[in-house]
């Protein structure tokens, strides 16, 4: 199922009795409509089975957040709530989450890069035990695509093996420019990997060669 605070919380879920689609959190429930935009204008209506930001219109969602009018501004228009999810529909109306809107990462050609997606592909190699992207600033690409990897115990993995199978299974634009192996990737207290403090570190180490 899907929902947040702002939708009081429920938006999808699976049906019951119905058809379960592993990695789909289901259908709109009664009365609720998804659309699925383009992140860069908020106004195209992307194909079925494209990534975009879910905006949410139904009676479940907020009027607004309390005393705050130009947070609720950003992000109720026309009715619409606008989520910072990323997420696509498939022909028979379920849902998939694919990421977060302020995670994507915004690459030359202003091509936009799901970070959750290249980590997908890099948990399926053999030798990987965690890995997190993040997007770091670059001066020609607007932003430059990084992964921090831990290698499982007793492995060996280089930069080339990664690169390499990358290669093979993304496109050309969402392959990472840059590989950093780490010994332990920073975690909340509940086992979340802390991409924020990643990010934060980066350009802490960016600032200091600068």
């Amino acid at each position: 199922m899907y929902g947040s605070t702002e939708n009081s919380p429920i938006v999808a879920v699976t049906p019951w009795g119905g058809k379960v689609k592993p990695g789909t959190v289901g259908c709109p429930v009664p009365d609720t409509d998804i659309r699925i935009l383009d992140v860069e204008t908020d106004s195209r209506e992307m194909p079925v089975g494209e990534t975009g930001e879910i905006v949410i219109q139904g009676p479940q969602v907020m009027e607004g957040y309390y005393k705050k009018p130009e947070e609720t501004a950003l992000v109720l228009k026309n009715g619409w709530f606008f989520s910072g999810d990323i997420g696509r529909l498939d022909p028979e109306g379920y849902l998939t989450i694919v990421d977060r809107k302020k995670d994507m990462i915004i690459s030359s050609g202003g091509y936009n890069v799901c970070p959750v997606e290249l980590a997908n592909v890099l948990f399926d190699h053999p030798k990987i035990l965690e890995v997190c992207t993040i997007g770091i600033p670059d001066p020609y690409r607007g932003e430059t695509v990084k992964a921090f990897i831990v290698i499982k115990k007793g492995e060996n993995l280089t930069e080339e093996e990664v690169l390499a199978y990358c290669r093979q299974h993304l496109a050309p634009y969402k392959v990472p420019k840059i590989i950093e192996f780490i010994d332990e990737m920073p975690k909340s207290a509940v086992g979340k990997v802390l991409r924020r403090k990643l990010r934060d570190m980066e350009l802490q180490k960016s600032g200091n060669a600068a």
